[in-house]
């Protein structure tokens, strides 16, 4: 490591991961965004859904201040966040065979939506069945997750196969292998996770050119307000009513 703290020494890696995103994935990003714009001006729904940590991401563009108000949460009992107890069960609920065909038949996922899938590693059983049935359902599958994964390590799906595997577009991360910027000497482990910034960040940068698409388009894009800014509320409410048929976080 430098000679620099370690906070620096973090952001210095923090910003290096989004440069490469800037410029490595220019490309997936517009068509992203673009698959986004595509699906709102035809009329279908947008769903996230993430595991774990991967979910934080997700969370982040569903009713979300200058965010898409079409974005909803997919979200699977137990595996979004940390806040069922013990948290280990969401490690392990993510392994489930099957817990992605449930969640689907119960979802109100149909053709002609887009569902942006996140997973760091993209190898546990859960978010490689979900982009797998989700697409034979006629869902377009955007997955985010660090291809890495993919040749460092084994699927823990019976297909073998990884998130990266089953979607229309693939947006990489860039995250190297176990989620780790910094190593010192005194600490046994390495330490200072970075996937959530990147994650974020990619979630954002594809939200907003599915905005400037549709406003270039001519089509007026369903955006929110902040609630704290004056008039907020009022705009929010005009747009939750204009597109209440494909908002599901209101129910």
């Amino acid at each position: 490591m430098s000679d620099r703290k370690p906070a620096g020494q973090f952001l210095d890696a923090a910003i290096d991961l989004l440069r490469r995103v800037r410029d490595e994935e220019a490309d997936g990003i517009e068509a992203a965004g673009t698959l986004l714009a595509d699906t709102v001006q035809r009329g279908g729904r947008l769903f996230a859904f993430g595991a774990g940590h991967s979910s934080l991401a997700a969370q982040d563009v569903v009713y979300r201040a200058g965010g898409l108000a079409l974005m909803n949460l997919l979200t699977v009992p137990g595996v979004v966040g940390v806040d069922v107890m013990p948290a280990t069960l969401g490690s392990a609920l993510e392994r489930v065979d099957g817990l992605a065909s449930a969640v689907l038949d119960s979802s109100p996922l149909r053709e002609g939506d887009a569902l942006v899938i996140i997973s760091l590693s993209g190898r546990n059983a859960l978010p490689v069945e979900m982009a797998m049935n989700a697409r034979a359902l006629g869902v377009r599958v955007i997955g985010v997750t660090s291809v890495a994964y993919a040749s460092e390590t084994t699927s823990r799906h019976s297909s073998g196969t990884f998130l990266k595997d089953h979607c229309d577009l693939v947006l990489d991360s860039k995250i190297a292998v176990g989620d780790a910027e910094l190593t010192l000497d005194t600490v046994p482990a390495p330490f200072a996770p970075a996937s959530t910034v990147v994650t974020s960040a990619l979630m954002q940068a594809m939200t907003a050119t599915a905005a400037a698409t549709l406003a270039d388009r001519g089509v007026e894009p369903p955006l929110l307000r902040s609630g704290n800014v004056d008039g907020g509320h009022e705009w929010n409410g005009r747009v939750l009513e204009q597109y209440r048929d494909r908002i599901f976080y209101r129910r």
